[in-house]
């Protein structure tokens, strides 16, 4: 065979197999456009996933901003009564303070009334329950002032509820309403009640207060500091410790 006859032969096979191996490249890129769309629908998918997470969340967000709110709004108006009933007991304690100081300024008792014609077990029904009785005493005089029909009532709460709660504040109230009398002996009584048999009555700093005002009224200087310094170490940071210290410096 002649050699151009040879080489012929070579070129036209060799452009036979370009022909058959030109349609690879399109294969490959029909499968690069399909991973790519398969990305896009994936990167579709997990952005509405993650908006609608974002709206549950924020949902859920509003709600206990919601739940805040409506706690906050109980809280001040719980700490607006709390503010107005100890505001009541502030007026009350200044306002037996300033009776009882016009009452040791007084040569002679001007604050005594008459006795009160019901006898102590007439006080108050007897089917009251414990709570009942205390509350209607106490707002004998928070409310009604009416100091002196207040006594048979607390004597009364003591003998029918010897064992309540209450007794220590009984005594205290007792002791306060016998000092507006002017009747030391019985209101120095019932203060040592509540300073010596009742050390975790939150009446007792009051109590030791009063007390040692009387102990000094009646001559008994010494007592008086002693007691009043007492109360001062105890309660360092009460209101009675601070008059305590005021009336420490007259002595």
């Amino acid at each position: 065979m002649k050699p151009n006859t040879i080489l012929a032969a070579f070129l036209l096979m060799s452009g036979s197999a370009q022909v058959w191996a030109a349609p690879a490249p399109v294969s490959e890129a029909a499968n690069s456009n399909q991973t790519l769309e398969e990305r896009v629908s994936q990167l579709e998918s997990m952005m509405r996933t993650r908006n609608l997470l974002q709206a549950e969340l924020q949902q859920q967000l509003n709600l206990l901003q919601e739940e805040v709110s409506q706690v906050r709004g109980v809280t001040e108006e719980q700490s607006y009564k709390l503010e107005k009933v100890l505001q009541r007991q502030r007026e009350l304690y200044q306002e037996i303070e300033n009776r009882v100081s016009q009452a040791y300024d007084q040569s002679q008792s001007t604050a005594a009334a008459v006795t009160p014609d019901v006898t102590p077990e007439q006080a108050f029904s007897s089917n009251l329950s414990e709570n009942e009785a205390y509350d209607r005493t106490v707002n004998m005089i928070m409310k009604d002032k009416r100091y002196d029909a207040a006594i048979p009532e607390f004597q009364s709460f003591l003998q029918q509820y010897p064992n309540s709660v209450y007794v220590p504040n009984a005594h205290y109230w007792l002791g306060q309403l016998f000092l507006i009398k002017s009747d030391d002996g019985k209101a120095k009584s019932h203060f040592a009640t509540v300073v010596d048999n009742f050390p975790e009555s939150n009446k007792r700093p009051e109590a030791m207060l009063k007390l040692g005002t009387i102990l000094h009224k009646q001559g008994q200087a010494a007592e008086a500091k002693t007691l009043l310094n007492k109360l001062i170490k105890e309660y360092p940071s009460t209101t009675p410790a601070k008059l305590a210290t005021e009336r420490l410096a007259k002595m």
